[in-house]
């Protein structure tokens, strides 16, 4: 027993000692064991792959980098090829100044920019208020103001809408010089490598200098100069500081804060500008209020009120008399101030008395000589509310104000004023026009139902002498609106413009002669030399002596006991029609003397119903103050035409009688007294056996 005890302490002391061996031999090697060492190995040749990994990136991003480099100075180059040298901007700054001037040489007003005015002419305070609301940090930043982009982005987020912008002025002057104002990213791209490039090659002086002499500040005017002399009556380099706040507020949105459209708005944009420059310590608050304690004198308008109408038109029609302006040029025009401001006197004058109480807003007048000059045009009420020329742009219901081509087109087929009709209910397919007044008179003659501007009776004459002789006949004297044949062209119901259809009666008032509408007579550059001067074109005639004359006798009855007495105008032989829309949409009176034709429009822009406006009232007043004081101290005159009419008993009506569809032919006619009549009349006559159904 002894020996077995023996042998298991020997025994356990060998393992004891193996245990302790293979301890030893894990604790040296390096000092790591070998799993160790295995897993240090690993982790090493896995740092080996991602260096490898990192620098092979780090390569290719190096040749992305590149190429991106190379592909934006070949961008850039592309963006610059063709810019001109950065010193030719000073040369070409001036934009032509376009003077325009009446007939009798007043000057109705001037667009465009003026003369060039260098930075140091111009008052301290200009430019600073300039730089206090579009651009505080000009002098600091490289064309693109980062830290201005990130404030105004940060401002926009809390807002939850753009109140802020990030250009820098070198941005808009970009803008200005070389791209169009869209919207786009690539347009914001364009413009900030452009401003770079405008401050790689002019000073921040240059820069500011050209922005301030080439940006539009409302009304027209462009530069500082320019809006100067239209808003203050004088030059930029005497502008005070309130003046200098008001223009630089104009920057953000020159239409909605020029004093010319809002007083109110105006003024509540320079306060704010003032705060500005208060805030960037270019002005103390003692000289803000001493600025906002005399505001500033704004100058009327540089002849009448709706002048802007007038110079948008001609300075529009400019290029195709003598091409885009490449220097200060002068037009002289057939407009006569004195007639304009009679007309706006007379438009406003009964528009302000009565507009309210009928529901009419808004209104337009053209006034020409017989020739087609143009002496006077109002677009509407305010210029300064609404710059949309009514006289030029829409295109309204003339309704019986077209009648005057229909019974036109009736003369030449053979029919005479003294012609009996029957005014009683008529239908046309599925279309039954009614009177004005809703009531049917019976037998009548055909001048008599011109006169009171009898529908039923100028449907059935429609349909008897064709829509597509009307139509010829509409334009033939100037309509170039399109006109659509239906059975509802005989009352009016396709509309023109003011503009083309008194155009349209001035053969009326001269004798059958076409006319063309126009008001540029000269245009001269500032040396004088004439490049444009209006030698008389016109169509010629398109309606024989007589024809007219006929028409002419039709038109004064309106006048003299029709619809029309209202426009009666005292010493003159006055003829004209009336006109009214559907649901009385639209009122007209387009009338004319001997000397002078005019028409009057009355409406609503959103083309909402006025109430009892009709052409014989409104209109024809308007048509009467304007036209006393356009004729006035001219001689009595009778009009152009002669007319003669064979003495003999009135006829009775001449086959107006039926009122179905289909029309009955002549032949169904039975033979009473009223075939007897209508042969008699026709052998005294010598008119075609027609007749009228």
């Amino acid at each position: 027993m002894a020996k077995r005890r023996t042998s298991s302490a020997k025994s356990a002391r060998r393992r004891a000692a193996r245990r302790s061996r293979a301890r030893s031999s894990y604790q040296f090697h390096g000092g790591e064991t070998k799993p160790r060492r295995r897993r240090a190995v690993k982790a090493r040749a896995k740092l080996g792959r991602v260096a490898a990994i990192a620098g092979h990136a780090l390569r290719i991003a190096m040749v992305a980098v590149a190429v991106l480099i190379f592909l934006g100075l070949v961008f850039f180059a592309q963006l610059t090829q063709g810019l001109p040298d950065a010193r030719e901007l000073f040369a070409s700054v001036h934009e032509p100044a376009i003077t325009v001037l009446d007939m009798h040489g007043e000057k109705i007003g001037t667009r465009g920019q003026g003369a060039h005015v260098r930075l140091d002419e111009l008052p301290r305070a200009l430019p600073l208020a300039v730089l206090a609301v579009e651009d505080r940090r000009f002098y600091h930043h490289m064309g693109i103001d980062l830290e201005g982009l990130g404030r105004a982005a940060f401002a926009n987020m809390q807002r939850g809408r753009v109140v802020q912008g990030g250009s820098t002025i070198s941005q808009q002057l970009a803008k200005i010089l070389f791209l169009s104002p869209a919207r786009t990213y690539k347009r914001k791209l364009q413009e900030a490598l452009l401003a770079l490039w405008l401050e790689h090659q002019l000073t921040k002086d240059e820069i500011l200098e050209i922005y301030l002499n080439r940006t539009y500040l409302g009304a027209g005017t462009y530069g500082v100069e320019a809006a100067a002399q239209r808003y203050f009556g004088k030059s930029a380099r005497e502008v005070t500081l309130v003046e200098s706040a008001l223009l630089a507020g104009l920057l953000k949105a020159p239409s909605r804060y020029a004093p010319t459209a809002s007083i109110e708005r105006s003024d509540q944009r320079t306060a704010l500008v003032l705060d500005q420059m208060v805030e960037a310590e270019f002005i103390s608050p003692q000289e803000r209020a001493e600025a906002q304690a005399h505001p500033a004198r704004i100058v009327p308008a540089s002849a009448s009120a709706a002048s802007d109408f007038i110079l948008d038109w001609v300075i529009a029609a400019l290029p195709d008399y003598a091409g885009k302006p490449s220097q200060d040029l002068t037009i002289e025009t057939s407009i006569d101030l004195g007639l304009q401001r009679a007309a706006e006197a007379a438009l406003d004058g009964t528009l302000d008395k009565e507009g309210a109480g009928h529901r009419a807003g808004e209104g337009a007048l053209v006034a020409m000589r017989p020739d087609g000059a143009v002496v006077a045009m109002v677009g509407g009420r305010s210029y300064a509310d609404s710059s949309f020329n009514r006289a030029l742009g829409s295109r309204r219901s003339p309704g019986s104000a077209f009648k005057p081509f229909v019974y036109l087109a009736a003369i030449e087929a053979g029919y005479r004023p003294g012609d009996m009709v029957i005014d009683e209910p008529v239908r046309i397919g599925k279309w039954q026009p009614a009177n004005y007044t809703g009531r049917y008179l019976g037998t009548m003659t055909l001048e008599s139902a011109f006169a009171q501007s009898i529908n039923t009776i100028a449907a059935r004459l429609g349909e008897q002498v064709g829509r597509p002789r009307i139509v010829a006949v509409a334009q033939r004297f100037g309509i170039s609106s399109p006109l659509q044949p239906v059975p509802s062209l005989a009352l009016g119901s396709e509309g023109v413009g003011v503009m083309e259809l008194t155009g349209a009666y001035a053969p009326f008032a001269n004798g059958g002669v076409a006319v063309i509408p126009h008001a540029i007579l000269r245009i001269r550059t500032k040396s004088g030399k004439v490049l444009y001067e209006r030698k008389g074109e016109g169509p010629g005639r398109v309606a024989d002596l007589q024809t007219i004359g006929l028409m002419n006798r039709m038109m004064t009855r309106v006048v003299e006991a029709g619809t029309g007495r209202s426009a009666q105008i005292p010493g003159q032989i006055t003829a004209g029609k009336t006109g009214t829309g559907q649901d009385h949409r639209d009122a007209w009176f387009v009338g004319f003397t001997a000397h002078m034709a005019a028409g009057v429009w009355i409406g609503n822009d959103d083309f909402s119903p006025m109430k009892d406006v009709s052409g014989g009232n409104l209109p024809a007043r308007i048509f009467k103050s304007f036209m006393t004081a356009a004729n006035q101290g001219l001689p009595m005159t009778i009009l152009p035409g002669t007319w003669q009419e064979p003495e003999m008993p009135a006829m009775p009506p001449e086959g107006l009688s039926a009122g179905t569809e289909p029309l009955a032919p002549p032949e169904a006619e039975s033979l009473g007294l009223g075939s007897l009549f209508r042969g008699i009349g026709r052998l005294f006559s010598g008119r075609p056996s027609t007749s009228i159904n």
